[in-house]
């Protein structure tokens, strides 16, 4: 039995242009040719061109194909395929279900999903993106602790008047601002106790993660908003002598954005 390469080509379901090819990489070795000059391909071409097509259909890249050689088997190499497909079916998944969530709720896609639906609709555009930021730096344990909080909390009157507070605010405006926020963040401490320092775990190490959240807050808030978080985590180290808190929770408002590096 003999065809031609067009033939060939229709019989395994690939195209011309990938028979060609599969001679220029030696996937495919090259057939004899009649005495017109044309190629005549037989059955072990086409078992050939089969085996090629259906694993590169199931996901094996050329070179990993051509490593294969013609094992009629080929077990280690289709059982690790097997996990890497398992692995972005897992990723897919999970992608899916970010995405389901982020579509029924409005929610920003820069949050991340264990904090999305929590604080997507209660923080403000500053908070949120500062919120983006330490996520990115702190690990796993912070990030559920922040999630916890931010579901309990609401934002009030306090938290409307430090995003409002100008950035020439008065001494006395600021003292006072931070004042009141000292008792709801020392509930948030004592209800999340993992919050103290969140940095503690960080992926990156504690004083990057500092240093990241700093810059963030004052890239994020004015000279007056800076001023009264030092001042309401002064009143805070006051209170618990030297368990001085590396940084702070946020419930919606100005009661609890992390301290950072100053």
């Amino acid at each position: 039995m003999a065809w031609s390469t067009r033939e060939i080509a229709e019989l395994a379901g690939v195209s011309l242009r990938a028979v060609r090819h599969y001679h220029e990489v030696g996937l495919l070795a090259e057939p004899g040719r009649r005495g017109n000059g044309y190629k005549q391909y037989g059955v072990e071409h086409l078992v050939r061109l089969v085996r090629i097509k259906r694993l590169a259909d199931l996901g094996f890249s050329l070179p990993q194909i051509a490593a294969m050689g013609e094992r009629d088997h080929p077990q280690e190499a289709l059982r690790a395929l097997d996990a890497e497909l398992a692995a972005t079916i897992e990723r897919l998944q999970r992608a899916r279900a970010e995405l389901g969530v982020i579509l029924r709720q409005s929610l920003p896609a820069d949050l991340p999903p264990e904090l999305a639906p929590t604080a997507g609709a209660e923080l403000s555009e500053a908070d949120q993106a500062l919120f983006t930021v330490i996520t990115r730096v702190v690990g796993p344990a912070p990030r559920r602790a922040y999630a916890d909080m931010l579901r309990e909390q609401s934002g009030d009157a306090l938290d409307e008047q430090f995003d409002a507070l100008p950035a020439d605010a008065g001494e006395q405006l600021r003292q006072d601002i931070a004042e009141r926020m000292l008792p709801g963040l020392r509930e948030i401490f004592e209800e999340h106790p993992g919050l103290r320092a969140p940095q503690a775990d960080a992926p990156r190490g504690e004083e990057y993660a500092m240093e990241t959240v700093g810059r963030a807050l004052r890239d994020l808030y004015n000279p007056a908003q800076l001023d009264v978080l030092r001042r309401v985590h002064a009143l805070l180290a006051e209170g618990a002598g030297a368990e001085k808190p590396t940084g702070s929770p946020r419930p919606a408002g100005a009661r609890s954005r992390p301290a950072g590096d100053l």
